[in-house]
């Protein structure tokens, strides 16, 4: 089930506001369509991204894949462990399957994603 208190955007990127700070990571959905891991290319702190550009590459056995910034800002922390251990993401990608942490230049961007709702029909609407 995914967490109902988390935004989505339609690359499949989810984001859950902690404070200041917004965690990012992909969905259960894009783990899954992705499949074997087999690399994860992070920003480093202090790297600032818009949202809508790319901060990062994941690539597995079927394909790789941009990693797309749902809000804009400033990285404050890389969740180096899941480049190591990729079972982190397929296996709890809304938990300890986070990419990266950073603090928004504009809140309003997270306010602007989908919510739950909304992500499932846009699943639903790509599954048809």
């Amino acid at each position: 089930m995914r967490p109902q208190d988390y935004r989505y955007n339609e690359s499949h990127e989810w984001a859950h506001m902690d404070g200041d700070v917004v965690a990012i990571g992909i969905t259960d959905y894009a783990a899954q369509q992705l499949g074997d891991l087999t690399y994860l290319e992070l920003p480093a702190v202090g790297d600032g991204f818009a949202a809508g550009e790319t901060f990062g590459v994941i690539e597995s056995v079927k394909t790789a894949s941009d990693l797309i910034a749902p809000v804009g800002g400033e990285v404050v922390e890389v969740h180096e462990e899941v480049a190591a251990k990729f079972s982190l993401i397929s296996d709890t990608p809304f938990t300890d399957g986070w990419l990266i942490r950073l603090r928004p230049s504009d809140p309003a961007e997270y306010d602007a994603m989908m919510d739950a709702g909304a992500y499932e029909k846009l699943l639903e609407s790509e599954q048809h």
